[in-house]
């Protein structure tokens, strides 16, 4: 049991860290326009605010909107309790989480195949990104489909769907308001605390993507605080050292993404019934990383080879 939990807290702290690359790179290039002073203060009241907070409490919530029946008082009480009762009322809300889950993540992982862009590791990749106009077709077409298979199932699944699909758009949004906001903060005179304050909001938004992806996981919430609050140190600490480091792997991003797209991919069937053993989904993580690092250090090998034949 000991161990199943060991690999189940890595896989949400791998998983965290990867989901939240784009968070990291954002908050250091507006972090190197404030004072060391101001920095820490992100750093430390920053990090309670994120793993306390944040992905302390969100949890508890994503539970008990999938819960109506309970009190948020009944929620925590389950978290931390064996009563069999509330574990079997929970145990039944379980396919509406994963629905919601599924959907969310499978749209970012679309929404990235389709519009951002990157670092071609697959021809695919690059075809796909040039048809990016077809991503609201596919994205249309697919919650077209899982509504009608979930209406067939359970009326309610079909609203666990769109659920999961409205947060996708407005994460989104926020995401790529982000996106422009970056510049404009590293240039701009706006505050110190006003900085700290904006990334803080920001971070809210793309913990989402860590909190709703450890579902697929495990429903345990005591777990997801501990594998996530460690992920989000880590981040925390990748933010102030890591910037060149994370540069430097290329293909960290895609890795982050395919993991998104297997993790939603599994939440989907999850949620129409087909059950899956608990290490599946740390070891997607695992694997999905670890091929993507190699691909990313062997580019930088390429890289140092060329440069030592062009000197030659």
């Amino acid at each position: 049991m000991l161990f199943n939990f060991l690999i189940v807290i890595l896989g949400l702290c791998l998983f965290e860290v990867i989901s939240s690359v784009d968070n990291a790179v954002v908050n250091a290039h507006v972090l190197k326009t404030i004072s060391p002073k101001y920095r820490k203060i992100f750093i430390t009241w920053g990090l309670i605010f994120a793993v306390f907070v944040v992905r302390g409490i969100l949890p508890f919530i994503i539970v008990w909107l999938a819960n109506p029946g309970l009190s948020v008082g009944e929620v925590f009480t389950a978290a931390f309790s064996n009563k069999q009762d509330i574990a079997n009322y929970l145990n039944q809300s379980k396919p509406f989480l994963l629905l919601g889950g599924g959907m969310y993540l499978l749209l970012v992982f679309l929404g990235w195949l389709f519009l951002e862009e990157k670092k071609y590791v697959f021809l695919a990749e690059h075809f796909i990104h040039r048809q990016g106009m077809w991503f609201y077709a596919v994205s249309s077409l697919l919650f077209t489909l899982i509504i009608y298979f979930s209406i067939k199932a359970n009326p309610m699944l079909a609203l666990a769907a769109s659920i999961g699909t409205t947060l996708f758009f407005i994460t989104d949004g926020f995401k790529k308001n982000a996106e422009d906001k970056e510049k404009q903060l590293a240039s701009s005179h706006m505050s110190a605390w006003s900085k700290i304050i904006y990334l803080e909001v920001l971070d809210m938004s793309f913990s989402i993507d860590g909190v709703i992806g450890a579902f697929a996981f495990t429903l345990s919430i005591p777990l997801i605080i501990i594998g996530n609050g460690i992920g989000a140190f880590v981040v925390r600490e990748f933010t102030i050292r890591g910037l060149n480091l994370i540069n430097k792997f290329a293909y960290l991003k895609n890795g982050a993404m395919y993991s998104i797209g297997m993790l939603g991919a599994i939440m989907l069937l999850e949620s129409f019934g087909r059950e899956f053993p608990f290490w599946l989904a740390p070891l997607n993580t695992f694997l999905l990383l670890g091929i993507f690092l190699f691909l990313s250090y062997r580019e930088i090998q390429d890289a140092k080879n060329k440069k030592m034949s062009v000197k030659i």
